[in-house]
């Protein structure tokens, strides 16, 4: 069997670089590029490694030529954890179809990354990290930055990754990289079983030389399956739906991820379904479509819970019932409700007892339309949803157009944004209390409109998420609302310090102190906003219930380039 001498590190970006997904006919990079921070065990490895492919000065396959070779671009990030967010977001925004590679030191710069690894695999969204190691050899023991564990010599930080990736290894030999990363690939092809893939790269073993088999850097096409529903499976689904006097569906983010849109919306229009949606699902149908009816849950609308309440069918399409979806199991109050749920995931399909439809959403919303051929809702119940929405979009056009002073309320913001971005503008938003007035008021024409990252409700994902979600293909302006801020201003800026591209982005900033959200949830059971007011120490009484903290957010902006 031919073979190239190579080091680990090499061998990493040399397979990464000539893997591709396809789907429809489509095929595109798998992994778009690698983010990354060197320093202690990577710097020498992987970081030599992509040097010298971007250089053109990596080892040569037969036949290859140094002009036209795959290459696998790299991309400077300054926080380990926002670098995974933004390969989150990347891959959000791919429909899962690419994702970005991460690489890390040792030590912090490894756990850093977790929580990054735990909101990726929390969104069913793929990505690929390779956070460094200490030395197999255990010759240099400890090393800088290890945690000792008396126990056992072979457990390192990175044993942390473990619960929240969705495939993980160690590679203590260059042979077993080999199998390695065709199991990662595997994972982040798979639309049922993706999420994070760590690989544990020892900082000795990236730099060792090893007679890898050619075979392993050929070009490879990891196809991303459309399954399709049993039959068996429609028909109960079919029955179930023909059965139902006051049917809702929620559409989750596997409708977005299936590019399901127009499937979604047909099915819609065909039977009067009304439609309510999650937030990984926004978009997913117009919300001026007659059978879309909003947001659904803690954070949703009126109309949407109205019907929910009622529904003696809930047609799940690509969600995972999380507690806000179903307000902790309490939203869907019929008590003789059922269940239809149409997810690629069985775990996901199989929730609330339901009717299982194991397949891919565009080819069962498909079959589901054809199937149900004839046959809608009663149009007195295609009535009340339509009049249910219409009293919603009043309040909505009430909440963006308060005229609240002397600054603008949140809602108000929300408004001129929503009424000034384009089609292919992005909101993007993260924890607190933002979610809840986007989730029930925003108004989302596409798909790809509306990308927040509530799953796992991770705080600080917005800085980062807002360039991953279309960095390195960004085409036009976009927009994100901050947490903290000070008074209402629009901040603009070409060339942020951490975008070597000069992307250019419009930031909100919305004063309310922090701690807003959670500090209305404690003071809302009793315990008086302890812990959650943003507030100096009162030296009288010794608490933390003096006055605001003096924040100049202006200035803070300022300090960060950005004119305000």
């Amino acid at each position: 069997m031919p073979t190239i001498r190579l080091t680990v590190g090499q061998a990493v970006v040399k397979f990464l670089a000539n893997q591709f997904s396809e789907r429809d006919g489509i095929e595109q990079r798998l992994i778009a590029g690698m983010y990354g921070i060197f320093g202690h065990g990577n710097v020498a490895g992987i970081g030599q490694a992509l040097l010298q492919d971007e250089l053109g000065a990596a080892p040569l396959l037969e036949g290859e030529d140094a002009d036209t070779v795959e290459r696998l671009p790299y991309y400077l990030i300054r926080n380990e954890q926002g670098g995974v967010n933004a390969a989150a977001a990347y891959a959000k925004a791919k429909n899962r179809l690419q994702t970005m590679a991460v690489t890390t030191s040792i030590g912090p710069g490894a756990t850093n990354m977790i929580t990054g690894a735990a909101l990726a695999t929390t969104n069913r969204v793929p990505v690929l990290l390779f956070p460094s190691d200490i030395f197999v050899t255990r010759f240099p023991d400890p090393v800088l930055q290890q945690l000792e564990d008396p126990r056992s010599l072979d457990i390192s930080v990175n044993d942390a990754f473990k619960p929240v990736s969705r495939y993980w290894d160690r590679i203590n030999r260059p042979e077993q990289l080999i199998p390695s990363l065709l199991a990662g690939m595997r994972v982040l092809a798979d639309p049922a079983e993706t999420g994070a893939v760590t690989i544990c790269l020892p900082q000795d073993v990236q730099a060792e030389a090893y007679d890898f088999p050619v075979e392993l850097f050929r070009r490879r096409v990891w196809h991303v399956a459309r399954p399709v529903p049993e039959p068996a499976a429609l028909a109960r689904a079919v029955a179930a739906i023909k059965a139902a006097k006051r049917p809702l569906v929620v559409s989750g983010g596997g409708t977005i991820y299936a590019g399901a849109s127009e499937e979604l919306r047909a099915f819609a229009s065909a039977t009067g379904i009304p439609v309510a949606d999650t937030q990984a699902g926004k978009g997913a149908i117009n919300f001026d479509h007659p059978s879309a009816v909003g947001g659904v849950g803690s954070t949703g609308n009126t109309a949407a819970n109205t019907l929910a309440r009622e529904a003696d069918l809930v047609i799940g399409i690509g969600t995972r019932y999380s507690d806000f979806t179903t307000a902790s199991h309490t939203i869907f109050a019929n008590a003789d409700v059922r269940f239809v749920n149409v997810n690629v995931l069985p775990f996901d399909a199989a929730k609330h007892s339901a009717e299982m439809v194991v397949a891919d959403a565009r080819e069962a919303l498909v079959a589901l339309t054809a199937a149900l051929e004839g046959w809608s809702t009663e149009p007195a119940y295609q009535q009340r949803a339509i009049d249910l929405d219409a009293a919603w979009q009043e309040v909505v056009d009430e909440c963006y157009h308060r005229d609240h002073q002397p600054l603008p309320a949140q809602t108000e913001v929300f408004g001129a944004l929503n009424e000034l971005m384009g089609e292919r503008d992005v909101v993007i938003n993260a924890a607190g209390s933002m979610p809840g007035d986007l989730q029930c008021l925003w108004r989302a024409t596409t798909p790809e409109q509306y990308h927040l990252e509530y799953a796992f409700s991770c705080m600080g994902t917005r800085s980062r998420r807002r360039w991953g979600s279309r960095w390195p293909s960004v085409t036009a302006p976009r927009w994100w609302p901050s947490w903290v801020t000070a008074p209402i201003r629009c901040c603009r800026w070409r060339s942020p310090p951490w975008s070597p591209r000069g992307i250019k982005v419009i930031i909100v900033l919305l004063q309310n102190h922090g701690y807003a959200s959670i500090g209305a949830l404690s003071e809302s059971r009793g315990s008086q906003r302890f812990g959650t007011k943003y507030r100096m120490r009162n030296d009288s009484t010794g608490r933390l219930d003096g006055g605001l903290i003096p924040f100049d957010l202006a200035a803070n902006a300022a300090s960060w380039g950005r004119t305000c």
